[in-house]
């Protein structure tokens, strides 16, 4: 198990130590849990002044926490100015996730010409085909394929059973996770008096630095030009990005939207769940969108759009679906009696 001294996890983090009377600098934690469920040797945080009750019942070792709730603490504080940011480095600091990989396992199918920086490793049953490039410290896991003439950055992490499609460029430090496909075809077809034609897709898929990709998402490639994920892009699973589709940078996508082809999203852009965005339109930097958001135009001026109906009790729903189905006829009445 991995542990940490107080004093080194609040230089970790960038936080001034507190100590109890029970504690040390050289104090150990192995572990993060809730304030509610945190125990000896492990530290917990405070984001959210509701649950500031529970910090006075707490018996984590040690709490990360605002100055303002300094005085609140029974136990060692370790005091930051963002809680949860300051938590966020504490987990990474106590991070025990695996590699994806160790070493060069016998069963991995590498084509001759592949390029391998230093300390590459290949999990079992993985397929790296001609002419891909695969950066110093890349991990890659098992059952994984990368495609022909693909290039994957330092230091990123592929999880088990990724597919990379041919021509695929991922910068440093990304991280995808498992059943994602990258690089697929996007839909793209002509219609000929009934019949579909298929367009082949010939552009490719280009990701950034630093973009954590979640389980079963696609990204397709561009049909001529490419699709771009830029710097610092977090996407969630069950993702459908299409064909084109260029992403700024920063921006977070959350798990089961989807964006059509050949849309443009902004920089530092929040798009919450089950949200559908239209194609060949453009919203710009700063715009968040909530849960279920229908996008059809594109959006010029940043904020935040909403368009999905919040659930009600079904005794009401139907009362208002009556009333939508008269709105029509309501609308002429009204203009009528303003005549």
């Amino acid at each position: 198990m991995k542990s940490i001294s107080l004093k080194e996890l609040a230089e970790k983090i960038g936080a001034t130590l507190h100590l109890s009377a029970d504690d040390t600098e050289q104090t150990q934690i192995d572990s993060l849990s809730t304030l509610a469920n945190a125990g000896i040797g492990q530290i917990s945080f405070l984001s959210n002044s509701k649950y500031r009750s529970q910090l006075a019942d707490t018996t984590a070792q040690a709490v990360i926490l605002h100055p303002d709730e300094l005085s609140h603490c029974p136990g060692s504080a370790l005091v930051h100015e963002n809680p949860y940011v300051g938590f966020a480095l504490a987990a990474q600091a106590l991070d025990s996730t695996p590699d994806a990989a160790c070493g060069i396992h016998p069963s991995a199918v590498i084509a001759d010409d592949v390029e391998m920086g230093t300390n590459v490793h290949l999990g079992a049953n993985a397929v790296i085909e001609s002419g891909v490039k695969l950066g110093d410290n890349v991990q890659v896991g098992a059952g994984t394929f990368i495609g022909k003439n693909s290039e994957i950055g330092r230091h990123t992490k592929l999880w088990a059973n990724v597919t990379i499609y041919h021509n695929t460029v991922i910068g440093e430090r990304c991280l995808v996770q498992s059943a994602t496909v990258i690089g697929s075809d996007g839909f793209g077809y002509a219609n000929d008096k009934g019949k579909w034609i298929k367009i082949p897709q010939l552009g490719r898929v280009v990701i950034g630095d630093r973009v954590e990709i979640g389980a079963s998402t696609t990204i397709d490639r561009g049909a001529l030009e490419d699709t771009v994920i830029a710097d610092g892009v977090i996407l969630d699973n069950q993702l459908q990005i299409a064909h084109n589709v260029k992403i700024g940078e920063n921006t977070a996508m959350a798990a089961c939207s989807v964006i059509a082809g050949s849309t443009t999203i902004g920089s530092n852009c929040s798009i919450a769940g089950l949200c559908g965005i239209n194609g060949h339109i453009e919203i710009c930097d700063n715009v968040h969108f909530t849960g279920m958001s229908m996008v059809t135009k594109s959006i010029t001026e940043p904020g935040v759009y909403s368009s999905g109906m919040p659930a009600v009790p079904n005794r009401e729903w139907r009362k208002n679906a009556v009333q939508l189905r008269q709105l029509a006829s309501i609308a002429q009445r009204v203009k009528a009696l303003e005549k």
